[in-house]
């Protein structure tokens, strides 16, 4: 779905309006953030990461196409750039005490103070996860990130990861299967919990 009111920040960035892109960086920050921390599982490396794709959008948004979701285009290079990022680092993260709240899917505090068990309890859930995504191939671990934690469809993963949509589907089924190896006699909880392992 086309936003009128991106489309009309992205056509006033266009014309050199610079505070109309600032508005665009605000607007999609976190979705980018926590699919660069998700990618690479450290939030250093995440908000350098963040920097690098809203860089890139801006030098390249003459390219962008406005019949196209501009959350969709923004996420293809970040996961992208992610992506390369990994294949040039070639190592494995292991989950770090210093994440974001929750699960990692927002840059904001919760309004209300949760239960100190439930707080540990989500970050221990949180590292577990991040440790195995860590695992997976790039590839994997992008295609798991926009199906489970932005809920795109295959197609739009396709097109966001540039491939099709049968390599997004066996992608996803291999991770899953990895994923249910390494969890074996890890947390029985995030098995329970977590949408990774249902069927989609």
């Amino acid at each position: 779905m086309i936003d009128p009111t991106t489309t009309a920040a992205v056509e006033a960035a266009l014309q050199g309006d610079q505070e109309a892109f600032a508005d665009l960086v605000y607007a999609f920050q976190d979705a980018v953030y926590n699919l660069c921390y998700r990618m690479l599982g450290d939030r250093g490396e995440a908000e350098d990461a963040a920097q690098e794709a809203f860089l890139r959008a801006y030098l390249n948004l003459k390219r962008y196409d406005q019949q196209r979701p501009f959350k969709t285009w923004l996420l293809s290079i970040a996961s992208n750039y992610c992506i390369d990022r990994l294949r040039r680092r070639r190592l494995q993260w292991l989950s770090l005490d210093d994440e974001p709240d929750e699960e990692g899917t927002s840059l904001s505090l919760p309004s209300d103070e949760p239960e100190p068990e439930h707080v540990a309890l989500s970050r221990e859930h949180s590292r577990l996860i991040q440790s195995l995504l860590g695992e997976l191939s790039p590839d994997y671990r992008a295609a798991v990130v926009l199906r489970y934690w932005y809920d795109y469809s295959y197609t739009e993963i396709a097109e966001i990861t540039g491939t099709t949509e049968s390599a997004v589907k066996s992608r996803l089924f291999r991770a899953r299967q990895a994923l249910a190896e390494k969890m074996d006699g890890r947390s029985s909880t995030a098995r329970l919990t977590n949408p990774l392992w249902e069927g989609s």
